[in-house]
């Protein structure tokens, strides 16, 4: 993703944290989870949201270094964080 998306990415999540999340992460646990946070409270929701964007891109950072992150990051469950992008569910992209 390119600084231009990066950025409205980050538009997004701060107005609907949970769409944020489902652009990067798609359906899954992950949005469930920020949802429920969401409706806990307003800043909750973007924190998780805001971690699993920083997660997500920290991660496809490293991948364009050549460094392949060893541990799971922990509280997401989506493989497409966790691999940088390069991955979706169990089949790599």
């Amino acid at each position: 993703m390119g600084t231009c998306s990066t950025i409205l990415l980050v538009i997004v999540t701060i107005f609907f944290p949970p769409l944020g999340v489902f652009l990067v992460a798609g359906c899954g646990a992950d949005i469930l989870i920020n949802i429920c946070l969401t409706i806990l409270g307003y800043f909750p929701g973007h924190i998780h949201a805001f971690y699993i964007e920083y997660t997500y891109y920290q991660r496809q950072h490293d991948r364009k270094l050549g460094v392949a992150p060893v541990n799971r990051a922990p509280a997401i469950f989506s493989e497409r964080v966790q691999g940088g992008g390069t991955q979706y569910g169990t089949v790599p992209v």
